[in-house]
């Protein structure tokens, strides 16, 4: 009990830091890093518990579903092609990448790679353990970099450079900077509206938690996020009228979030990797400026704002690319499933792809070695 107070005093400093300072995302960007900056200075350990975290990503999702109509659901099959053209350059693009940073600091080419393409951590590090010649350490600091990279430089570029400092939306960035009473205040209307409708509310929050669980039995990526969006999503095109999150709700959920992730970045690992470390940014920020291009691309294209398009397109998660469009006002459905696809594809057929490309590679090596050798054909 005392970590998770402790935990909690640590990280609402740092996110009413931020706030003051007027930090993109301060609820979410805030505890994280005083989780990261606390663990390395005061070499205590932080904890949290995974149930929040998961109720935050809960609530998070299902705000955010509330955002999808029926006609950008319509929008959205349309793109699918571009979804898989974006993809497949931002794949092309990390490997360009990892290519220069494996010759620049001699780490393999499949350790490189593994950790250069925008997926999931956790999954990365696992896929480099199927690979031959990957290794788990270089992966995870490459991919926690990469991480850190987009966090902290996708949201402040897309407010103080694409939507000029506005925050509009449901982000409690707005809610929080505008004083104490203006949160409650929403609470308070929030549960009375609850109370005029007890039995959709109950309904509400059943259909929320089935959605969840279900997601995770299909084994979705992020199912606590997930599930909530597409239940969020089919109230709002069954054309029912479901609740909107308070902004001290939508606060607590960042807050749990960055929490949650602040202690999955274990940089105590990574001390030994300081050459590769300025190659780790500069290819993080070299695939962040090329999505930024492709987005632009997109616009020429589509009748989308670059805002939008480049939340879309960008190599970060879709929870964090998520509440950042909801922040700033950009089209949230569009956003999740632009990075929803890429996760899927990332995640279903890119292990395929470089399993498959690594083992032609050492084919290939193999045929010349053995070509080489005396007695063999030339």
């Amino acid at each position: 009990m005392n970590r998770m107070v402790e935990t909690i005093l640590v990280t609402f400093a740092g996110g009413l830091l931020f706030t003051l300072l007027h930090i993109p995302l301060s609820w979410m960007l805030g505890p994280l890093t005083a989780v990261i900056v606390w663990s390395l200075a005061a070499r205590r350990k932080l904890t949290w518990s995974g149930g929040l975290r998961n109720a935050g990503l809960a609530l998070l999702g299902y705000s955010m579903g509330l955002s999808v109509t029926m006609e950008s659901a319509k929008q959205i099959s349309s793109q699918l092609p571009s979804m898989l053209i974006a993809t497949l350059l931002t794949i092309v693009f990390s490997l360009l990448a990892a290519y220069i940073t494996a010759r620049q600091t001699g780490i393999s080419f499949a350790s490189s790679a593994i950790g250069s393409i925008p997926g999931g951590l956790s999954q990365m590090v696992v896929l480099s353990e199927e690979i031959k010649g990957a290794d788990g350490g270089i992966v995870a600091f490459m991919q926690t970099i990469r991480l850190l990279s987009v966090i902290f430089i996708v949201p402040f570029l897309t407010v103080h450079g694409l939507a000029d400092g506005v925050i509009t939306g449901n982000g409690a960035m707005g809610a929080a900077g505008s004083g104490g009473n203006g949160l409650w205040e929403s609470l308070i209307a929030w549960f009375q509206e609850l109370g005029a409708r007890p039995l959709f509310s109950a309904l509400v929050v059943i259909l929320i938690a089935a959605s969840a669980w279900l997601a995770g039995k299909m084994r979705f990526p992020t199912p606590h996020f997930l599930g909530p969006i597409l239940a969020g999503a089919l109230l709002t095109v069954g054309g029912l009228e479901p609740f909107h999150l308070p902004p001290l709700l939508i606060m607590l959920a960042q807050w749990s979030l960055g929490i949650y992730m602040g202690l999955g970045i274990k940089l105590s690992s990574l001390s030994n990797w300081r050459k590769l470390l300025p190659y780790s940014i500069a290819g993080s920020v070299a695939v962040v400026a090329f999505c930024l291009a492709v987005s632009y691309g997109f616009t020429l294209v589509y009748p989308v704002s670059l805002m939008t398009s480049f939340l879309s397109t960008a190599p970060g998660g879709m929870t964090e690319m998520g509440v950042t469009a909801s922040t700033v006002g950009a089209d949230i459905s569009l956003v999740v499933a632009y990075q929803m696809f890429r996760i899927l594809f990332i995640l279903f057929v890119v292990p395929y792809m470089l399993r498959w490309g690594f083992q032609r590679l050492e084919s290939i090596r193999g045929r010349g070695r053995g070509g080489s050798e005396p007695g063999m054909p030339g």
